[in-house]
């Protein structure tokens, strides 16, 4: 059978991150052709400063080789320039005169300097800084000039200037802002960086705005607005990027700033999607890796036909180490409304943190010298957290291991890279991992932009000191990895919830307090950690105890004596419920295609309401030709010839998981009831915070099988849901 022909313009990271999700999703369903311009292989721009200033060589930062091309059968074309596209007769043409056909056309042309309409930019020795040619254009002034001028107080213009420092070139900055990096920092946090780097041997011009590059042919400085000069013989301009937009707007595709897109990365034309810095998506255009590899994600599960989430944009974050500096910024710094909830300056350690919050939410963070809280700050500014969350803990250890402590265990620690907490533990504990470099050899995290190297300390750190106090970081054969609930506790979620129902039985205390009391709890209140945790295993241990203590209290930071922060009982704690139930009323050609939308209504009458250890997502499928795929859902009902197959266990995300099949129902009655089941089964075993596919991961699907194939404990199960809700 013939394969679609897929091409791709650009070689770039955000395209082939694409190319290699296909890969993993659907390696048969395309015949795949890239084009790049460059006369190499897929490499790591975010580290080309690190190449020039010695750390690493190209071969370092090379992310497939030529074999891996050939290991997967792709064809790439270096060292050629798409000039054209036929979007009717669909073929590209490069500039050499190659022609192309393609069934489905992505383009991730990326972007390229911007360069200013400055006089004399056009001289000789004035550069961007953007591709590993231009790191060895770099190399070879270096060893005839000595002074160089840096135009851009960004993060590239640092980086850039940092790598003239160690080329041996005296380095000079200048910005057109009060201060460097402003876009990502306060004033506060810039200062600090700013005096980091002026001891490394950095200079700055700050507030200047250059008028002309001076020089006949070749550059011999700058001349800027307010009548000052500075002598430079070789020119960096890194004042930001331009989308690659050119070949599109010739073609006829829709374009804006760059190339516009929906929610699935579809442009204007029929099977041409864009991707990455040169796509636009609701006005916005990224230009870091963590927002192209996820608009990646969702292209590539779109283009293999798999059932995804669309994608609706990102929270903009960087985690990165300036010139060796550990620096995060994530949110909204600045704006109207835009209030300080958390500000600390620590002189002595050199580090800094500040939170920002509107209207009583978490919008923007910003840490310096110490990051390793930032994949949690990052959490909450992304889900607009309300500020009760970032209460101290008290008796907390290490700021970095509770931050790391009390990540959930499927979040992403490093972006570049789609490295979980997880698997940086798992590989830790079934290795014996002592360094980050190990970690880093062993999973990829901090491989990249190295931004998260301190949170994957914080958590070999925490891994480590869990293995010491016997708190079971090290999983066994027989006995998985339990890990503290939060740093309130050394309880794991099993001796928590089992300790809780001995205390209910045994003394039926109604009282939060009492019962955190004689948990032995480390905090009076408990923490934004594990509130939610303990509420939701009371609610679902079907004891008849008075929780509404639990309901009705959760905490708010509040002000009082000036900057000194207290907690306050104040608004009601939210357990997961959603339940999403979606169904396709489309009837696939078969004579055995069921009434979906009937079983989903008495799927959602069952379960409204109920909470969860966390969202749950059904799909019911009215036969094999449907829109909503029944095997990737956390709990799929597909109509078959016997009746309805009922699935579980299965995920849509990245890593996909198909479900298990718990059973055959002849009716729809039978097919709910044994779903019902499986989520009250869920509901009273899962720990909270587990999602259902790690859930039948844990417990293991056939010992979960055998269970609910019971009539009579199906029937409990279902009594026990109704009682409950």
């Amino acid at each position: 059978m013939s394969r679609s022909k897929l091409v791709i313009i650009g070689n770039g990271m955000a395209g082939v991150k694409c190319v290699e999700e296909i890969i993993a999703l659907e390696p048969d369903t395309y015949e795949i052709v890239i084009y790049g311009n460059e006369p190499r292989p897929n490499y790591n721009r975010i580290m080309l400063s690190k190449v020039l200033q010695g750390e690493h060589s190209l071969q370092d930062i090379i992310i497939n080789d030529w074999t891996w091309y050939a290991e997967h059968h792709i064809r790439l074309c270096t060292g050629e320039t798409v000039h054209r596209i036929d979007t009717r007769g669909k073929y590209i043409e490069t500039e050499s005169g190659i022609k192309e056909t393609y069934d489905v056309l992505i383009l991730a042309t990326g972007s390229s300097p911007f360069i200013p309409p400055i006089p004399g930019i056009d001289k000789e020795r004035v550069m961007s800084f953007r591709t590993i040619d231009d790191c060895s254009r770099m190399s070879d002034y270096s060893k005839a000039y000595r002074k160089a001028a840096v135009i851009g107080g960004g993060l590239l213009g640092l980086e850039a200037a940092r790598g003239l420092l160690h080329l041996g070139m005296e380095a000079v900055v200048v910005h057109n802002a009060p201060y460097i990096m402003n876009r990502q920092l306060d004033q506060k946090a810039a200062a600090m960086l700013q005096q980091e780097l002026e001891g490394q041997g950095m200079s700055f011009l700050l507030a200047k705005n250059t008028q002309k590059i001076t020089g006949r042919s070749q550059a011999q400085g700058l001349l800027f607005t307010d009548g000052s000069k500075l002598e430079a013989q070789v020119v960096i301009v890194a004042v930001g990027i331009r989308p690659n937009v050119d070949l599109a707007r010739r073609s006829g595709i829709a374009t804006n700033r760059a190339i516009m897109v929906d929610d699935y990365m579809r442009t204007s034309i029929p099977d041409i999607y864009a991707v990455g810095e040169c796509a636009e998506h609701r006005g916005i255009s990224y230009g870091l890796v963590a927002p192209l590899y996820e608009q990646g994600k969702v292209l590539a599960r779109t283009l293999c036909g798999k059932e995804t989430t669309e994608y609706k944009g990102s929270i903009p974050y960087s985690q990165l180490k300036v010139s060796g500096v550990d620096v995060f910024s994530a949110g909204e710094i600045s704006g109207e409304g835009m209030q300080t909830a958390i500000q600390h300056l620590d002189g002595i350690r050199g580090t800094y943190k500040k939170v920002l919050m509107q209207a009583g939410k978490v919008r923007g963070a910003i840490l310096f010298g110490d990051t390793a809280e930032g994949t949690a700050l990052l959490g909450l500014v992304q889900r607009g957290a309300d500020v009760a969350e970032l209460a101290p803990r008290e008796g907390a250890p290490d700021p970095a291991e509770v931050a790391a402590a009390a990540l959930p265990a499927q979040e992403t620690v490093c972006a570049c890279n789609n490295v979980t907490k997880a698997a940086i533990m798992k590989a830790i504990q079934e290795q014996d991992l002592e360094t980050t470099d190990q970690v880093k050899e062993q999973t990829k995290a901090s491989g990249s932009c190295g931004g998260c190297r301190p949170m994957v300390a914080a958590l070999l750190k925490h891994t480590h000191n869990l293995k010491k106090s016997g708190g079971g970081a090290v999983a066994t054969p027989d006995k998985p990895a339990s890990l503290p609930v939060c740093s309130c506790t050394e309880l794991g979620h099993a001796e928590l919830k089992e300790m809780l129902d001995d205390i209910v039985v045994m003394i039926g205390l109604p009282d939060i307090s009492l019962i955190l009391k004689k948990l032995g709890w480390g905090s009076e209140l408990g923490c934004a950690v594990c509130r939610p945790v303990i509420h939701y295993y009371l609610q679902v241990s079907n004891r008849s105890i008075n929780d509404r203590e639990i309901m009705n209290t959760e905490y708010r930071i509040v002000k009082r004596n000036g900057n000194q922060a207290e907690l306050s009982r104040d608004v009601e704690i939210e357990a997961h419920s959603q339940v999403q139930v979606r169904w396709d009323d489309h009837i696939p050609l078969s004579f055995y295609a069921r009434d979906a939308g009937s079983l989903a209504a008495q799927l959602r009458m069952r379960w409204i309401g109920a909470a969860m250890p966390s969202s749950v997502n059904i799909g019911v499928a009215p036969g094999p030709g449907s829109l909503v795929s029944a095997l990737v859902q956390d709990i799929g009902l597909l109509a078959s010839p016997a009746g309805w197959e009922i699935y579980a266990g299965g995920h849509a995300e990245h890593p996909v998981k198909e479900g298990g099949l718990l059973g055959v129902a002849e009716t729809e009655w039978q097919a709910a009831m044994l779903a019902t089941a499986c989520l009250q089964w869920y509901r009273q075993t899962a720990w909270y915070d587990e999602p259902l596919w790690a859930w039948t991961e844990r417990l293991g699907f056939m010992s979960i099988r055998e269970t609910l194939l019971d009539d009579q404990l199906q029937k409990e199960l279902a009594a026990t849901l109704q009682a409950d809700i």
